[in-house]
């Protein structure tokens, strides 16, 4: 099979696309043939040695994706040859053929594309949980979303909403402003804008009840912006390291500061069913939608990395094999 890999950290110019051997699935696997592949800043992080791999060189990226059942391990049933699946944390995805655990493994309604499954899964199952767990919306939230017009920020705008939630979106260009917009955002304010005095009058000096804080670097201005009582829910530091939280602050303002992790949140298939149910449903019915992903083949992944490196993305990105 070919596939998408590297020998050795660096820039997006180690990635080759070259023929290697396909994977055997254990009694509890089914092998999979590729139809799209999502990328995501992991993919990028780990290209570079900033997380941790396991194994040992040609390394393969991507742990999302969508395709169709080529073959079953002995152990499988209720799933046959045929089928459409998709996963959200599966490792080796950039390749034609992709081994999947069984309790790892999506079913793909047929009103649903494989680009979009592959588009949605990630991000959405992610902005499912921040909505849901790290901190449940109400009617009449009004909620603050850091890099609004990135794949997870627009997909919060959305369940926010549909979930009777008001949206402030922050973005850096009016391009994204504009697809934040799109999205359903009631406000969208600019980084390089006084944002915290912007967001205050849009509240009355009141605050955001919750942010939704994905930059890091941002995390004390996010503070700032929210109401006495207000939550932080920090789940990502694309901008740089937080500074220091002092617990004196949480204490004298009654605000909370939460964590989120969707591995946390995925622990079992049960788990992976429901809430991809949810997101689907809500698909079917019109209510969330994918915004039209930008397309590589999978022999152009160096392009890909570059183009996501550039911060020029308003959506997601796909390999296609």
């Amino acid at each position: 099979m070919k596939a998408l890999v590297f020998n050795k950290f660096g820039g997006p110019e180690v990635l080759e696309y070259r023929e290697i051997s396909a994977p055997t699935i254990r009694p509890d696997e089914i092998l999979v043939r590729m139809k799209a592949i999502g990328l995501n800043f992991a993919d990028i992080y780990r290209r570079k040695g900033n997380y941790h791999l396991a194994g040992e060189p040609p390394y393969i990226l991507g742990y999302e994706g969508a395709g169709i059942v080529e073959k079953t391990g002995e152990n499988v049933k209720g799933i046959e040859v045929g089928e459409r699946i998709a996963f959200a944390d599966v490792a080796y995805a950039n390749a034609e053929l992709v081994a999947v655990p069984l309790d790892k493994t999506i079913p793909v309604p047929e009103t649903i594309s494989y680009n979009e499954a592959a588009s949605v899964l990630l991000q959405g199952l992610t902005a499912h949980y921040l909505t849901r767990d790290s901190y449940s919306i109400k009617k009449n939230d009004i909620v603050l979303v850091h890099a609004a017009a990135g794949g997870v920020g627009q997909l919060l705008i959305q369940i926010v909403k549909l979930l009777g939630g008001r949206v402030i979106g922050l973005t850096s260009s009016p391009e994204k402003a504009a697809a934040a917009k799109d999205a359903g955002a009631d406000f969208v304010f600019l980084y390089d804008e006084d944002w915290k005095t912007r967001v205050l009058e849009a509240t009355n000096r009141r605050g955001v009840d919750v942010v939704y804080e994905s930059v890091g670097s941002t995390l004390q201005d996010s503070f700032a912006a929210t109401r006495i009582g207000g939550t932080v829910v920090f789940y990502g530091m694309a901008g740089g390291d937080p500074a220091p939280v002092d617990p004196r602050m949480l204490m004298d303002t009654s605000k909370t500061l939460t964590g989120g992790d969707l591995w946390n949140v995925l622990t079992s298939h049960e788990e992976r069913a429901a809430r991809s149910n949810e997101l689907f449903r809500w698909m079917e019915e019109g209510k969330v939608t994918v915004a039209e992903p930008k397309v590589f083949a999978l022999s152009d992944g160096q392009d890909a990395h570059r183009y996501l490196e550039s911060r020029k993305s308003t959506g997601k990105i796909l390999l296609i094999p």
